[in-house]
């Protein structure tokens, strides 16, 4: 898939975006006459994170998108030479020119699915050479979409399923690669919107936005709007001096606050008026740059009622600073008395945005690691069973129950069976030192195939589609597992064979 056929494309990341150890190793294996052998890489996590029981899996179109683009160009090539010994055999920066992803098979979870520690986000399959060069992108890929998916689903869940959430993150955000990221898997993690116009422009996210603190200390009240006049909102009527308007508010709303007509910030006043001039439909007032209580409310309130009377409805109003919540609970009390005292009832249900740093005190880390070389099932043995890795080329698999909640996932060997609805089964659950036994009444496969030998299976949902079927995954979750303090840890568990190959291995390692 050419950039240039690809609107995303620009966004796409680059082969080098990898670590140099990725290229010393492809060396080894090419020296070693290994370039060809068939490997698998899983990509997976240890830990949910934030301290929750869920993570949302996100990245696959970034990855597929990247695996149909991947070529190294002679510029790639060259730094590669100059960054590797130089008595490196030219040869293998011949073969370096060639590779492409052809030979590559991916299986994944699709984007928005529930996913849990140990269940496989992304399978990968291919000649050992390349795999080993796309692990680090791919994981860089995966790990940052994933986290900012699971971060907004986190705070979609707090705010409840009504409230409306903007991601306006990007003057903080990671570079612009970053920023472009966070802007993309918010919105598919659950937020509304961004205002973030890029992605908009690459990936179709709604972008919304009004006003910054420094629109409004732009002006000092002198100015003189060049047509201050506004037409009613219905059309028909004469123009109103909107500058005019606001002003004889001010008085009645001054009043009714207990304020003098001086307080409010002049300068304040004249961005409110320039911008409901601009956006008499969209007019919300940002509270904070001054005083809220005796200059952003009362300057707003004096504006909201003078498009009142020409038809419009204020939008809201956004604080950016201080106690949000004790400000937000003020505010709320005063619309309820103007709307009462000016007779506009709509006012007391004014929308009240807050917006503010948002972080997580913990971050979860991802790891990739090999897990198959030619067929034959390999597995980090460690001192610290959290670090070990599952062998072999896996299946996974969700068990449901009759009235479809969630039982498990089970993990098991590409090869065995897949487990049947109704039929009783024996799994490990992780951690535990027994096994149980479980009878689903459906059963769902997890990993499906999206990538066959550098060919596209099927078409990849797209970023609306995918926020959808993120919303619909965590409601399926219970109440236990979806509480974000103290949840209770979702069961992964392997099927017998699995674990049984994973004591004789770590029987071998221990001799």
């Amino acid at each position: 898939m050419a950039a240039e056929q690809d609107p995303e494309g620009r966004a796409a990341a680059r082969p080098l975006l990898t670590d140099l150890y990725q290229a010393t190793m492809a060396l080894g294996y090419w020296r070693a006459g290994r370039a060809q052998d068939q490997a698998e890489f899983e990509l997976f996590f240890r830990q949910c994170p934030f301290g929750g029981a869920f993570a949302l899996a996100a990245g696959l179109r970034d990855c597929v998108r990247f695996l149909r683009a991947f070529r190294l160009r002679d510029a790639d090539v060259q730094f590669l030479a100059s960054a590797l010994p130089s008595d490196t055999d030219p040869a293998f920066f011949e073969h370096l020119r060639a590779l492409d992803c052809s030979g590559v098979t991916v299986r994944a979870l699709p984007e928005g699915s529930l996913a849990f520690p140990g269940v496989p986000l992304l399978q990968v399959s291919g000649p050992l050479l390349v795999v080993q060069l796309l692990e680090t992108p791919l994981l860089c890929l995966v790990s940052y979409a994933s986290l900012i998916a699971t971060n907004a689903a986190r705070l979609r869940l707090i705010a409840g399923p009504d409230k409306r959430l903007l991601e306006m993150g990007l003057r903080r955000a990671q570079g612009p690669d970053g920023g472009l990221t966070a802007s993309t898997y918010s919105y598919l993690g659950g937020f509304d919107a961004s205002s973030n116009v890029l992605a908009g422009q690459l990936r179709g996210v709604p972008v919304a936005g009004t006003l910054a603190h420094s629109f409004v200390t732009s002006f000092s009240g002198s100015e003189v709007p060049p047509d201050p006049m506004l037409a009613p909102a219905a059309g028909q009527g004469s123009q109103v001096d909107l500058a005019a308007s606001v002003e004889t508010w001010l008085e009645r709303v001054c009043g009714h606050l207990g304020l003098g007509v001086q307080e409010p910030h002049r300068g304040e006043r004249a961005a409110f008026v320039a911008y409901a001039l601009a956006f008499p439909r969209a007019f919300q007032g940002l509270l904070d740059t001054y005083s809220v209580r005796r200059s952003g409310l009362p300057n707003f309130l004096a504006v909201a009622l003078a498009l009142q009377e020409l038809g419009y409805q204020a939008v809201g109003v956004r604080l950016d600073s201080g106690d949000l919540l004790q400000q937000a609970r003020e505010i709320r009390g005063v619309f309820r008395t103007a709307a009462a005292q000016f007779g506009v009832p709509w006012l007391q249900s004014v929308p009240i945005a807050v917006s503010n740093n948002i972080d997580e005190e913990e971050l979860a880390r991802l790891a990739q690691k090999l897990v198959s070389v030619g067929g034959q099932p390999r597995m980090k043995l460690t001192e610290d069973p959290k670090k070990q890795t599952l062998p072999g080329s896996k299946a996974a698999f969700r068990l449901l129950g009759s009235d479809g909640s969630l039982l498990l996932d089970v993990l098991q060997l590409a090869e065995e069976p897949p487990p049947q609805a109704g039929q009783e089964l024996r799994v490990w659950p992780q951690g535990a030192r027994e096994s149980r036994t479980v009878r689903p009444a459906h059963v769902e496969p997890l990993l499906r195939l999206w990538v066959k030998q550098g060919q596209l299976c099927e078409p990849l949902p797209s970023l609306a589609e995918s926020r959808a079927f993120a919303q619909q995954s965590l409601h399926r979750l219970s109440p236990a597992h979806r509480r974000l303090e103290q949840p209770a840890l979702y069961e992964v568990a392997l099927s017998e064979k699995l674990q049984a190959l994973v004591d004789r291995l770590s029987a071998r390692g221990a001799l």
